[in-house]
Parts: C-alpha cells; structure tokens; sequence
C-alpha cells in the first residue's frame, strides 16, 4: 500500500492551476514492471513542465514515474493515477474552482476520521497547524529579532542582523530590502515610492501589539511541507529566523493551509488582534521577492497590496 496525497501545487509557479490541501488515501500497490498506457491529452497536463510530476519526483520520494491514467467515478474534478517505482499516487484537481471545495472535503474527512469508525484518509493539515505553534511558543529569542547567520529567501539573500524591535526589522531588512532590489534591478521608483509610505505608516498596523521574536521556518508553502510514512508533518529547506509568528503564513498563497490548520494553530498560539488586517503584510515580502526572482508576473501583487493599505491607512 503507498500513501496517496492530493497535492497542494504551489500556484506561483503555475498560475493555471489550483489545488486543495492535502489528504491521503490507500490504493494497492501496482506492479510498476505493467507495460505503460497511453497518457490522453484531455485527462491531464503534459509531462513537461507538470507540477504533480515535480512534486511526486522530489517531496513524493518517487524516482520514476511508470504510467499515469485517469481514475473515473466523478464529474466534477479530474482524477488520476499516478503509478511509481515506490507505488501509486491518487491525484484530484480542478482548475475551475477555487480550494474552498478541497478543503471542505479535507473537513469532513476529519471530522469522520475522529470518530474512529470506517476508514477514511488522515489530514496532516491540523496537526501540522498544532505543531507549528509549538514551535513558534518555545523558540524564544533573547537577542531579539533575527538570526545567528543570514542565509537566503528562494536563491535572494536574507540578512538577519539581531534587531530589538520587530517593525524596524522588517521594514529595514524584509520590505525595505526587497524594494532597493527592485528598485536596483527594473528601476522601479513607483513600486519604490508605494512602499516607503507604507513603511513610514507601518507602526499603525501594529497599534497596542506585543511583538515577540519567534523561531520561524520562514519560507513556508506546499513544495517544504511533506509527511513521513505515518503522515506526521515534516518541514524542510527553511530560511529561518526570530520574527512575528504571523510572518510565517507570508507563502500561505502557495501552501493551502485549510482552516483546520488554522484552528489547530490558534488554539495553541492565539490570534492577535489586527491579524487579518496584517496577513497581506507579510505575504507581500515574498511577492516581492517572487518579483525579484521571476519577474514582473508578481508585480501587480505587489501593487495591489500597497494600494490597499494606503486606502487602509488613508495615507
């Protein structure tokens, strides 16, 4: 028997696609020596350039793929199967509606799950949302924010110099650094000028707030969350450093974290008041680093965000 995921593709790389939150399912093991079918073009992506075969080669643990083919039994979602050198992996996608739908399913299948009766997948989702807090509760700093090396965001580099105060920290050395970039890089002033007002009004969305440094993974999305053969969470490759615990949601775009997970996390870490308001924040460094690396795709993001702060902030 191999675990069977739908994968949660990160849509930054491929914008066409859309996936929910992970879950498993068994399916017996296929013989990989069976001759291989034919892939139809209508069922699925091609095999240049498909995320679910990059992602089923490298966090799968797969080294080959056999044969891929379509699974029926449904309307709505494409299904397929994807047999491997280590077994097979179910995968469901819908490029027409958004993760909501997933992760409802991902939902009841917990739910059921808790009851202990007929077997149904296991969601790593909620427990990966629990243990993260741990994580975030007992990785205390006493040198403030940053970290004992600096290391790099994507291939971008990421300084961490100890800092006392979390706003200054992310302006000079998250936000502000990426800006200069862009700045450097496509000559962007309009992006540049958008982002020193934010900065210079940033103490507004941290009104009241105790910021205390937390141990972060730091680049947080689908492609650095797997699941041993128990389906226990495992995260990988970070860019680590002290920071506000809610700077870890910043790739949430790329990682369908469902509301399980965020339940689970904020029973063990509180939500802080002005958290919603915040979430673009920290999701914009990473736009911004994603503009950096891959162009100007990320750029409207990137405005986007700023625009509506200064509506916001009417500033």
């Amino acid at each position: 028997m191999a675990a069977v995921a739908l994968l949660p593709l990160c849509s930054c790389h491929f914008p066409r696609f859309t996936f929910g939150p992970p879950y498993q399912k068994q399916l017996p093991r296929v013989n990989p020596t069976r001759p291989r079918l034919a892939i139809p073009a209508s069922s699925m992506a091609s095999l240049d350039g498909d995320p679910i075969r990059e992602w089923i080669l490298s966090e799968g643990r797969a080294s080959k793929i056999v044969r891929i083919a379509p699974v029926g039994g449904g309307c709505v979602n494409e299904a397929n199967r994807y047999v491997t050198d280590i077994g097979s992996f179910f995968v469901k996608t819908n490029r027409d509606i958004g993760p909501s739908m997933f992760e409802a399913e991902a939902i009841g299948l917990d739910t059921m799950y808790a009851t202990n009766t007929v077997r149904v997948p296991k969601s790593y989702k909620a427990e990966l949302g629990r243990q993260l807090a741990e994580m975030h509760k007992k990785g205390n700093s006493n040198n403030g924010f940053g970290f004992m090396v600096d290391n790099t965001i994507g291939s971008t580099p990421q300084q961490n110099p100890w800092t006392q105060d979390w706003i200054t920290f992310y302006s000079e050395y998250r936000i502000g650094y990426q800006l200069k970039l862009a700045q450097q890089q496509y000559r962007d002033n309009d992006l540049y000028e958008k982002g020193q007002k934010l900065l210079q009004n940033l103490p507004f969305l941290f009104k009241d707030l105790e910021v205390k440094p937390c141990l972060l993974h730091g680049d947080l999305w689908s492609g650095n969350i797997a699941a041993d053969k128990e389906r226990h969470p495992v995260i990988l490759d970070p860019a680590s450093y002290y920071g506000h615990n809610e700077a870890e949601f910043g790739m949430s775009w790329c990682a369908g974290f469902s509301s399980a997970f965020y339940n689970a996390y904020f029973e063990v870490m509180p939500k802080q008041p002005g958290f919603e308001q915040r979430r673009d924040l920290y999701k914009l460094y990473h736009y911004l680093n994603h503009y950096n690396m891959f162009g100007s795709g990320y750029r409207s993001s990137c405005t986007s965000i700023f625009d509506s702060y200064v509506h916001l902030l009417q500033v």
